[in-house]
């Protein structure tokens, strides 16, 4: 897949293509049907699937401090639409000019004159431009005079629950794993780049790979049972993980810290995916290091059995 950063990097060869647009936050069912059918209209145009994301995403930019918080990462979401077999990402930085941009505006500099596109598919409640002002039976009237097709895909349901990021986020919140599964049809899984921190667990005895979380995560702070995966171990490896803030120790900063069970192995630097099978119980605040080295023990231990006995 070919990562496009900003409008200025898109070359004559990048026009002639279908489009779908949206922040993908979760990358949930619905938003897979989306991307499938953005790859089916693509094959049937013979031309290159495009996907149109922002960062940030406009709530966070225009509400930094009420924004939702982030199920998935740019580097998740990434990771995901490659899986997908999509061709092409355009990455656009949200700022004052683009959230600016009259809606006519908005379809003529990016989607005709920029990727030149055929075909267009999004979300039914899709909005954008100024003010939101543009929908989908804007992309249409324009779309006609334009040479391209704009639809809109409904929701997709589980148990007539609308697979949305807000139904996740709940989910994540609680946190209801077996729920969040549901939604995007598999485990809930961050992905991020191994960050050399304090070196605490090794000191500890539970030597970790740490991730630092650069959004306000949705799933609830706590420790959970997992399984790592990275470049050398595609097929996974079992652990356990804390997300928060090392309440014993202060901190502020947000972090996924995990311990890979088995034989010590350097994961800094590597791309990691964190896939949560369990939630074990909540951040606490412990006496002493002491106390605290003996209940990660223990959380090592419940989630061995966890995920020793725990079906695929």
């Amino acid at each position: 897949m070919e990562l496009i950063r900003g409008l200025h990097n898109l070359a004559s060869r990048h026009r002639g293509c279908v489009v779908s647009i949206g922040n993908f936050d979760g990358m949930h069912r619905g938003h897979s049907a989306l991307v499938g059918r953005l790859i089916e209209l693509a094959r049937e145009h013979r031309l290159p699937s495009t996907v149109m994301l922002f960062e940030p995403m406009p709530r966070e930019f225009f509400a930094p401090h009420t924004a939702p918080p982030r199920i998935a990462g740019f580097r998740g979401k990434l990771r995901y639409l490659q899986r997908a077999g999509i061709d092409r990402l355009l990455l656009l930085h949200f700022d004052r000019r683009l959230a600016c941009l009259e809606p006519a505006e908005f379809v003529d500099l990016i989607l005709v004159r920029g990727l030149g596109a055929r075909a267009l598919v999004v979300g039914e409640d899709f909005r954008f431009g100024s003010g939101r002002r543009g929908d989908l039976a804007l992309l249409q009237r324009i779309g006609a005079a334009s040479g391209f097709t704009a639809e809109g895909l409904g929701s997709v349901r589980n148990d007539g629950e609308r697979c949305s990021s807000t139904a996740l986020r709940e989910a994540l919140a609680k946190p209801d794993l077996a729920h969040a599964q549901q939604l995007l049809g598999r485990r809930y899984r961050v992905v991020g780049r191994v960050r050399r921190g304090l070196q605490l667990g090794r000191k500890l005895g539970m030597p970790t790979a740490n991730l630092v979380m650069r959004h306000r995560p949705a799933l609830a702070h706590g420790v959970y049972a997992v399984r790592a995966y990275w470049p050398d171990c595609p097929q996974g490896a079992p652990g356990v993980a804390s997300l928060g803030v090392r309440p014993t120790l202060g901190n502020t900063a947000c972090l996924l810290e995990t311990h890979v069970f088995g034989p010590p192995v350097s994961l800094y630097g590597a791309e990691l995916e964190i896939e949560f099978w369990q939630y074990l119980r909540p951040q606490m605040k412990f006496d002493s290091l002491d106390v605290l080295a003996a209940q990660m023990q223990a959380d090592g231990e419940q989630a061995r059995r966890i995920l020793e006995t725990t079906a695929a």
